[in-house]
């Protein structure tokens, strides 16, 4: 007859999770390590992590009765894009993540079925809490004490068979779970292929990651202006980055997803860059329901979308640069800006020129300004 873990870890496995392991609930063994890493700036904007700083240290501080942590793991490898897409620079590139349906929302409601399981199995009186992602807590940790995977040099979690595409998340129990705990298997050894990789150096030491230089944190978190010196070498991705993982020999093993809601929706495999650099708010908030990649907004979006334009280069562009250039946005008016600086000529400056006798944003003038002058250097 099976354990209550082990009926637990199957009917997780039936709701698509995996990977699962279960520890006892318990203080964090790596906030100290967190907290350097806050104090060093290496988390950027992202204020809120240093806000919740002090629940992070012990998963208790979410849910007082808890006694175990279940960590799981759902797949959302897919397939790979077509080389002819993903090289193209007139395409922008949208991290494998955000591809399909949020994540977030989804994993929550199968994490909610088993706690409904969970709940009719144990009987008895049971408190829980599901997190997904934005809870505060060091998921990394306790899945690598759990046995599901190790945290790689890039950070992200590795399992020895199916590699790193995977979301993490956790259930906490206020019931003692069985911890039947694998030793790891597989690591990074001496390989650095995701260090040596990255375009912009944010891995500036093993399993040490510089968020203010990833092109995720760039794309996606940060809601200002994309610092000058980073925007070269972000090429054309436009929301996240998967370079670190791509580039992983343990990723050569994945093996396709089976939930539909994670296929790549229309028009987010390498969509073409000027399709996207004229949309409306109404547009993009339609296009991009229920996605992930609502998350930067339109105006964070659209200047992802222009520093790729500008970084593609072609002289097709200035059209569409013109009209961006006029955007209610300030934010996006100033990438434009950018983008017709490094694409040059004599229209872009003639643009560039125009607009700066009626910018009224000092910001936006600078960019104007200086994109003038890189195009007389």
């Amino acid at each position: 007859m099976s354990t209550l873990t082990q009926q637990i870890q199957a009917h997780a496995n039936e709701l698509g999770f995996e990977l699962v392991g279960i520890t006892p609930a318990a203080h964090s063994e790596t906030i100290a390590r967190y907290r350097e890493w806050i104090e060093n700036g290496y988390a950027g904007k992202m204020h809120y992590l240093e806000k919740h700083l002090s629940l992070k240290s012990d998963v208790r501080q979410l849910l007082a009765e808890a006694k175990s942590v279940m960590s799981l793991a759902m797949n959302y490898y897919t397939l790979d894009p077509p080389k002819a897409l993903t090289q193209d620079p007139g395409r922008g590139q949208i991290s494998r993540y955000a591809w399909g349906d949020d994540y977030h929302e989804l994993i929550r409601e199968r994490l909610l079925e088993l706690v409904t399981f969970i709940r009719q199995t144990a009987e008895s009186e049971l408190k829980t809490r599901v997190c997904v992602d934005t809870a505060p807590i060091l998921e990394r940790e306790y899945a690598q004490k759990a046995g599901i995977g190790w945290i790689g040099k890039n950070t992200n979690l590795i399992h020895w068979r199916s590699g790193s595409w995977y979301f993490l998340a956790e259930v906490l129990v206020s019931i003692v779970l069985e911890s039947d705990t694998p030793d790891l298997r597989g690591s990074c050894g001496t390989c650095t292929r995701c260090i040596e990789a990255c375009p912009t150096d944010a891995i500036v030491e093993p399993n040490l990651l510089d968020s203010r230089l990833c092109i995720s944190y760039l794309t996606i978190e940060l809601k200002e202006s994309i610092p000058k010196a980073l925007r070269p070498e972000i090429g054309n991705l436009i929301f996240g980055c998967d370079i670190c993982q791509e580039v992983c020999p343990w990723n050569s093993k994945a093996v396709s997803t089976t939930e539909p809601g994670f296929q790549p929706r229309d028009g987010n495999l390498a969509p073409k860059l000027l399709s996207l650099v004229g949309m409306t708010q109404q547009e993009f908030s339609r296009r991009f329901k229920g996605s992930p990649i609502k998350r930067a907004k339109r105006r964070g979006f659209l200047r992802n979308v222009l520093v790729a334009i500008g970084n593609w280069g072609t002289q097709r562009a200035v059209p569409a640069l013109k009209d961006a250039l006029a955007d209610d946005e300030p934010l996006v008016r100033s990438h434009a800006a950018w983008a017709l600086g490094r694409i040059g000529g004599t229209a872009a400056k003639r643009t560039l020129q125009r607009r700066l006798t009626v910018e009224t944003e000092q910001d936006v003038i600078t960019e104007i300004q200086d994109a003038l002058l890189e195009i007389d250097f």
